[in-house]
């Protein structure tokens, strides 16, 4: 089907490539925490992640190692954002920080990539905000992981991401 092929494992990432009925590729990676596969289609000569969902697979995709995604940039037009804050109430945590301005057509918002705990599980939550005026994002986040929640925010323009700005994660209680 036609779909998208993305530059992380999730629909929270930059846009890679279009993918179209027919495309061919080879699966040479899998992230650990989404079911989101890293591919070298025939047609593109960079890798990208694509849901399962949305290809045919032949083989077992439990066998492909697992992958970190490389993310393009650092770009060279915008900063990381700066003066990130968290508050805690209770189990609703939200990160807030300064605009980073950029010109319209260059401007593809934010993406923060961490890790709260719900359930007694520590989960992944990639969240994309479209522009730059959005500066906050709230999450819940609940005692009883084993492992830190936290995370880090990036500046997202058309042609990458900034530095990591690694956020302040306060801990639960």
């Amino acid at each position: 089907m036609q779909a998208h092929c993305r530059y992380g494992p999730a629909k929270a990432f930059l846009h890679a490539a279009d993918l179209y009925p027919g495309d061919h590729g080879t699966v040479r990676g899998r992230y650990a925490y989404s079911a989101w596969l890293y591919v070298k289609f025939d047609k593109l000569k960079y890798f990208c992640w694509v849901a399962p969902s949305v290809v045919n697979i032949e083989g077992d995709i439990n066998k492909v190692y697992l992958t970190e995604p490389k993310l393009p940039g650092p770009s060279v037009l915008y900063g990381a954002p700066e003066n990130v804050r968290v508050q805690r109430e209770g189990d609703r945590v939200v990160v807030t920080w300064d605009r980073v301005a950029m010109t319209e057509d260059d401007d593809r918002g934010y993406m923060l990539d961490v890790f709260v705990c719900q359930n007694q599980r520590l989960i992944w939550y990639p969240v994309s905000l479209p522009n730059q005026y959005e500066t906050s994002a709230a999450f819940t986040d609940e005692p009883g992981c084993s492992a830190p929640s936290g995370g880090v925010l990036y500046t997202v323009e058309k042609h990458g991401y900034s530095h990591p700005t690694k956020i302040p994660w306060i801990p639960a209680p």
